[in-house]
């Protein structure tokens, strides 16, 4: 039996995303890349990269950076994506006349702004597909909106059709036209062959001395090509970040619906409106998050653990049933299951609490191992120490790890009992099951079951005091 042929029309389309991310971001006042500015605990440009890569490969997603290039393609390199540099920014139309090279083996292309991190891969695959289903030269994503104000105008050929006669900007637009909610929302989707093909046409005769992809459409249309629109369904996903503002107010709609999931999850938050939760954290069922929390980064905090308010933390992994009294401060740090921090406790990177341990009000540690039901409750510092389990820290113990030039590990074995006021200078070590009585310096390595006393013989001079102080006067 022959083989049969494919028929090269019902072959999938080769597509291509397009990220605009050179921009200075003029009207933020600021002198950092726009796209890097944060919202949600992540650059702009990360959250459309996210979305991208849920639709086509990290390889056929390219980030067209320009202000501080290197910076932007610092930040991202992780995602896997291909970087086209627009060194001197001449407009989006410009912009893709450079990505030429990059872009043209493809059969579709999508373009999306870097400034927009609201835009899901579900509204980007309706884009292409719609594009590859009408294939026409050029597909417009629309919203329609309460305010349009600003944004140009989508004029279709009728009321219902799909065919878009042309773009009118604002200040160009006539009283009717600016009565049109429906506005463009700088996405689209492009034949690749027929943009490349025309693209040359675009021309720099403006205000801005930029080529702009919107001209594309009459050009098109000229051309006697389909130029078509799909509406967005949520009209927020295309709302892009031109000023603080607009920052501000994107950046609550991405974290009060990182809430809203994380609620639905089984997450008990109080006062959603006061947490600041960046949207790779991950929280576990049944866990109680109290108002003015922060959880930030790609913190994991597991169920059934409660965190009170004002706590801090930052990418972080806590384990089940932990209680996270008010005011603790947490950087990448570990916190293992059914561990009491608190209040006003500070783990720094490196810190590792133990099941069932304590850390107290005012007790810091760094780089410490702190084992299985030890304590540590109250004005304690712990830096480069190894700590075992059941262990007892008193208050105001410290651990001198750095001799001016280099630190130091204090090793402290299960069972052992730190008096109050002690200070432990590295390298030192105190062995399984020992004591070190209060406000002891302990220099020496401590044996098991020992005890070690570093301290000066108490002396009582008796009567000293009246001594001392014939003559003195009497305090009011």
């Amino acid at each position: 039996m022959p083989k049969a042929k494919s028929n090269p029309s019902h072959r999938i389309p080769r597509v291509a995303i397009a990220i605009m991310a050179a921009g200075k971001g003029t009207r933020l006042k600021s002198k950092h890349p726009k796209v890097l500015h944060e919202v949600g605990g992540k650059p702009l440009l990360a959250h459309v990269i996210a979305a991208a890569t849920k639709v086509v490969p990290a390889k056929d997603v390219y980030a067209i950076i320009g202000h501080e290039a290197d910076r932007v393609r610092q930040a991202v390199a992780h995602t896997g994506i291909g970087f086209v540099l627009q060194a001197e920014q001449r407009g989006t139309g410009h912009a893709l006349m450079l990505a030429r090279e990059a872009l043209a083996p493809y059969d579709q292309v999508i373009v999306l702004s870097g400034d927009a991190p609201l835009i899901s891969p579900q509204t980007i695959r309706k884009l292409g597909d719609f594009h590859s289903s009408k294939r026409p030269a050029m597909t417009i994503l629309t919203a329609q909106l309460q305010d349009p104000t600003g944004y140009g105008r989508v004029i279709r050929k009728s009321q219902k059709s799909p065919d878009v006669k042309a773009i009118v900007e604002e200040k160009s637009a006539t009283p009717a036209q600016r009565k049109i909610r429906e506005i463009n929302s700088g996405f689209y989707a492009f034949d690749a062959k027929l943009l490349f093909a025309h693209i040359d046409e675009l021309n720099n005769d403006n205000p801005h001395g930029e080529f702009y992809l919107t001209d594309l459409a009459a050009i098109l249309g000229k051309a006697k090509k389909r130029v078509m629109a799909v509406a967005a369904t949520d009209p927020h996903e295309i709302l892009g970040s031109n000023t603080r503002a607009e920052l501000v107010d994107i950046d609550q709609r991405i974290r009060m619906a990182k809430c809203r999931q994380l609620m639905t999850d089984g997450v008990t938050i109080f006062y959603p409106q006061t947490c600041v939760i960046d949207c790779d954290v991950e929280i576990g069922a049944d866990t109680v998050v109290e108002p003015f929390v922060q959880i930030l980064g790609k913190t994991r905090v597991g169920s059934d653990c409660r965190i009170r308010s004002y706590t801090v933390i930052n990418n972080s992994v806590i384990g089940d049933g932990v209680l996270i009294r008010p005011a603790c401060v947490l950087d990448e740090a570990q916190v293992m299951k059914g561990a009491v921090l608190g209040p006003y406790s500070r783990l720094r990177p490196g810190s590792e609490i133990g099941e069932g341990a304590h850390v107290g009000n005012f007790v810091e540690t760094k780089k410490t191992r702190l084992g299985k039901g030890s304590k540590a409750n109250h004005l304690t510092y712990l830096g480069d120490a190894e700590i075992g389990d059941g262990v007892n820290i008193g208050a105001g113990t410290i651990t001198c790890n750095y001799d001016g030039e280099h630190k130091h590990t204090t090793v402290i074995e299960d069972g052992a009992f730190i008096g109050s006021d002690s200070t432990l200078v590295a390298p030192v070590k105190v062995g399984k099951g020992a004591y070190v009585g209060a406000g002891s310096c302990i220099t020496d390595d401590v044996p098991p079951d020992s005890l070690a006393i570093g301290r000066a013989r108490q002396i009582v001079k008796e009567g000293w005091v009246k001594a001392k102080g014939a003559g003195r006067q009497k305090p009011d």
